[in-house]
């Protein structure tokens, strides 16, 4: 084995928005606020975990450029996708004939795939 899977990471302008806002979608949290961590310095990227344990580490990298193309990887989640819309994502195109899912995306426009429940 050459290597193993260890966490997600997403690029992205505003890190600490964008880290509220997957945590709100997903149900995350901050790992700091379950490890008691204080002294991250704001610009440093931001770790979000499930609570339950159950779903991946995902780190919120900042970056200063915005995205622009299609995303190489990208997250499927399975939720609601009219709440997801009220959070504050995109639809970029809807379930239909040819795919059983919808494409959304955050609100820096990184695509996400979200599957009914």
């Amino acid at each position: 084995m050459a290597a193993r899977f260890k966490d997600l990471a997403l690029d992205v302008l505003d890190h600490q928005a964008q880290a509220d806002w997957w945590c709100r979608a997903l149900g995350y949290v901050r790992r700091d606020s379950l490890t008691g961590t204080t002294d991250r310095p704001a610009d440093w990227p931001v770790p979000i975990v499930d609570p339950a344990g159950v779903g991946p580490l995902i780190w919120l990298n900042p970056v200063p450029e915005p995205k622009n193309g299609k995303n190489r990887m990208h997250l499927d989640v399975i939720g609601d996708r009219n709440e997801l819309l009220g959070l504050g994502a995109t639809l970029i195109r809807a379930r239909d004939a040819e795919i059983d899912w919808d494409v959304l995306a955050d609100p820096e426009g990184n695509e996400f795939c979200v599957f009914a429940r």
